[in-house]
């Protein structure tokens, strides 16, 4: 795994053509390895758009913060 930190929101679109927000958390061990921690959050979009305003509204999220599938 890449050292380089991951972004804490993914927006990914599942099966049904829905959008779906994972957060993710990014914590290291005693050597220095990164480990990431996700949650798939319950709430379907229509838009990436939607997922990511909802994200910056609901779960604190800023520009830059947010990687997609």
């Amino acid at each position: 795994m890449s050292r380089t930190p991951v972004a804490p929101f993914l927006i990914n679109k599942d099966r049904e053509g829905n959008f779906r927000i994972t957060v993710r958390s990014t914590r290291f061990n005693s050597q220095n390895y990164p480990l990431v921690t996700s949650s798939l959050q319950p709430e379907v979009f229509k838009s990436a758009i939607a997922a990511r305003a909802h994200a910056k509204q609901e779960l604190g999220a800023e520009a830059g913060q947010f990687a997609s599938k």
